[in-house]
């Protein structure tokens, strides 16, 4: 015992403030009483203040004689369980030709059909069905991007008929199977290339507006990324006629005063565009987080998939995935790396504050 390193009695009890709040942090609290410990966000009824030490692990907490919360499981067992059970239960269904029922699906996890549902939605951020939904979506994409004849395309994805493919055309795939398979032949886009404050941008727009936005890398991998979205379309220089978009995203990244207003063309699924929309009703200057993101659009469980979403988003700056942040406040999860995230949201805060003096 007399080896134990805990971290008790900080001068400011900083610790204490932040398990009375339920904030996350880098340590554990034990509760003498119980004799467990658990993390600073533990759901369970706050102890007294003197019944309480603080760790810095779980094998600090463990060699003083305390035992794992079941509840808030610091030790991450049950998570990682739970993800495998998870990662297992995805497997099965993208390699299954039909849709698993539920039956099989929580028989497979050794847990009840109620606990599965909880647990896979609480990873996924949707069902299992939605989620076998969108495996068929992704192999009839991936078939129609390779050539496929629709009929062949949808009988390989495990569609029944055309006709479910076109009832649903918006939601699987966000455009028609003929569109998706076309991979933007006869298409042409427009390309503009320039400095700006994090590197090099590119600018892509179609006839009907603004199709990417990428910045921070070099000219081909950013026209590479571009090509891979529409691998049969036509590409064309077209500085002068993009000067316009051009220059409103270089003064947006100089000063962001206010929104990046553009015609954009986005494709994606129906879910995919609700979540860009909504990610345009965020006031420069502040953040959400996915799941405040995922309640905004009345989707509470599908905190994942609105972060694929942003993930997926193509017109980064115009559709400000970099204003989502995790539960926890860090900046995660930016496909042009985390220190630019930083550096656009104190930009925004910057301009935001000095417009409201």
């Amino acid at each position: 015992m007399n080896n134990i390193i805990s971290i008790d009695l900080t001068p400011d009890e900083s610790l204490w403030q932040t398990v009375l709040n339920r904030r996350p942090g880098d340590f554990l609290y034990a509760v003498t009483t119980m004799g467990v410990y658990c993390r600073p966000i533990c759901p369970s009824p706050r102890p007294l203040r003197k019944n309480v030490r603080f760790f810095a692990s779980s094998l600090a907490a463990e060699a003083g004689g305390f035992r794992a919360c079941k509840r808030c499981d610091p030790k991450g067992e049950r998570e990682r369980l739970a993800q495998a059970v998870v990662r297992d239960a995805c497997g099965f269904i993208e390699g299954a030709e039909t849709m698993p029922s539920l039956d099989t699906l929580a028989a497979r996890s050794g847990y009840s059909k109620f606990h599965f549902l909880r647990m896979f939605r609480d990873h996924t951020g949707v069902t299992p069905r939605s989620y076998a939904e969108g495996a068929r979506a992704r192999r009839l994409q991936a078939a129609l991007a390779d050539g496929a004849r629709v009929v062949d395309a949808v009988a390989e994805a495990g569609f029944g008929s055309e006709s479910r493919v076109y009832e649903h055309t918006g939601r699987l795939l966000g455009m028609t199977p003929g569109a998706a398979r076309r991979g933007g032949q006869g298409e042409v886009i427009r390309t503009a290339a320039a400095d700006c404050p994090f590197g090099r941008l590119l600018v892509g727009a179609t006839d009907k507006g603004v199709c990417f936005l990428g910045f921070a890398e070099p000219d081909d991998a950013l026209m590479g990324d571009l090509r891979r979205r529409f691998p049969k379309a036509a590409f064309v220089t077209d500085d002068l006629g993009l000067k316009e978009t051009v220059d409103a995203v270089l003064t947006f990244l100089e000063e962001p005063k206010q929104a990046l207003n553009l015609p954009l063309d986005l494709r994606g699924t129906a879910f995919q565009q609700r979540v860009w929309r909504t990610l345009c009703l965020i006031p420069a200057g502040e953040t959400r987080t996915y799941g405040e993101v995922a309640r905004m659009i009345a989707e509470p469980r599908a905190v994942r998939a609105v972060a694929r979403s942003c993930a997926l988003n193509p017109v980064s700056l115009a559709v400000p995935c970099h204003r989502v942040i995790a539960q926890d406040g860090d900046l995660t999860g930016y496909r042009w790396g985390l220190p630019r995230k930083k550096k656009l949201l104190e930009r925004e805060k910057a301009a935001a504050d000095r417009n409201a003096r």
